[in-house]
């Protein structure tokens, strides 16, 4: 379940609630509306890291070419070959 507190108890409980946000990344409200996410520093260093290769169609490595090619979708999947495209 997601951690959520409104933007006046996070200003008036910060101590605490920068704590909680140390565990799990904390979701600040402002009139009821999702505004700031709350996270320890370590966090935000992993997901800062995980940054993409973006290639153009012409040059994508082959080892990502066969990589596609190969990729087969799992038994579970078969479940969905009913639906169509409308």
């Amino acid at each position: 379940m997601r951690q959520s507190v409104s933007s006046v108890e996070a200003s008036k409980a910060f101590g605490r609630i920068s704590r909680q946000a140390l565990v799990a990344p904390l979701t600040i409200t402002h009139h009821g509306r999702d505004s700031l996410v709350l996270m320890s520093a370590a966090e935000y260093e992993r997901l800062k890291s995980r940054n993409r290769q973006v290639y153009t169609l012409d040059d994508v490595p082959d080892e990502i070419v066969n990589a596609v090619r190969t990729a087969r979708a799992p038994v579970e999947a078969a479940a969905f070959d009913h639906e169509v495209e409308s």
